[in-house]
């Protein structure tokens, strides 16, 4: 079950509830603001969790009448939604941990809490490792934002650690408000790189300089000799799948039943190189090829 995308934020889901449910009580019973920001993170990777799970089905639905591109962007508009409840859950700790340091704070039972905590990161660092792995087969924002989340969790909950282990051998309290407001800043880091990465994909960013690359090549070993040069390669990204368009000139003499054909070709070409990939070829005669004042030649993009 687990090996698909719906599966995987399942798991997610389930983990994060077990998770939640032990920091708030393991919260209540030490009084730790730590603790309780470590359950506030939680509780947004479980709000990520779900709308991971929701955009990973929306994603996978078939184009239809009113989305003839499919629904692929679905799990890029629920990345940087969870990217603003992450920014959001920080603000809250933030104000939280700066008033306990200023008005003082008593941290009680600690060893309930540090036996919590060193459970949770074990916990995180096994699911979100799962989830890193299937993001990449699947290649899935979704999921890859649902396991940066947990990794993030995991990274904090080592700071709130330190910061019970330090209160439990000093008696100082605010070195528990101090370990929240680090763990409030690593949310941060995460929320704006997640809002980054989902803002370029929705404003349609061309693909890795490396992907345009491989596309290239791949063109330059299939193309048929009818073919005069190719302009206007684009490449963008949606969800887990790619769009390329290009327009490809054949030589005079070329009919149009041969263009088609060598069209076809080498959009399969392009298409094999890739796990998820829709290519459009526009088939132009010699003639309309203008090469540019720069070097490069005919095969070019542009």
């Amino acid at each position: 079950m687990t090996s698909t995308k719906a599966g995987a934020a399942w798991l997610s889901v389930v983990s994060n509830c077990v998770l939640i449910l032990l920091k708030v009580v393991a919260g209540v019973l030490t009084g730790s603001i730590a603790i309780l920001t470590e359950a506030v993170h939680s509780g947004i990777d479980l709000i990520a969790s779900l709308i991971a799970l929701v955009s990973v089905r929306k994603a996978d639905e078939p184009a239809d009448e009113d989305h003839p591109y499919g629904h692929e962007k679905a799990e890029n508009v629920a990345a940087g939604a969870e990217a603003m409840l992450i920014l959001l859950g920080a603000a809250i700790i933030v104000v939280e941990a700066i008033r306990r340091l200023i008005n003082g704070s008593e941290v009680e039972s600690v060893g309930i809490g540090i036996a919590i905590i060193a459970l949770s990161i074990v916990a995180n660092l096994v699911v979100s490792a799962y989830l890193y792995r299937r993001a990449r087969a699947l290649e899935s924002p979704a999921l890859e934002g649902d396991a940066a989340h947990l990794r993030a969790d995991a990274l904090t909950s080592v700071a709130v650690l330190v910061g019970l282990i330090l209160v439990e051998v000093t008696g100082e309290a605010s070195f528990d408000s101090i370990a929240a407001l680090l763990v409030a800043g690593a949310i941060v880091a995460t929320g704006i790189r997640l809002a980054m990465r989902s803002g370029r994909v929705l404003m349609d960013e061309v693909l890795p300089e490396e992907e345009m690359d491989r596309i290239e090549l791949v063109i330059a070993d299939s193309r048929p000799p009818q073919m005069a040069g190719y302009h206007k390669l684009r490449g963008r990204r949606a969800g887990s799948h790619r769009h390329i368009d290009l327009h490809v000139q054949f030589r005079s003499g070329t009919s149009l039943e041969e263009a088609h054909q060598e069209a076809h070709k080498l959009r399969d070409a392009i298409e094999g190189e890739f796990s998820n990939a829709d290519v459009l070829i526009h088939v132009e005669p010699e003639e309309s090829y203008r090469p540019p004042d720069e070097a490069g030649g005919p095969f070019r993009r542009g």
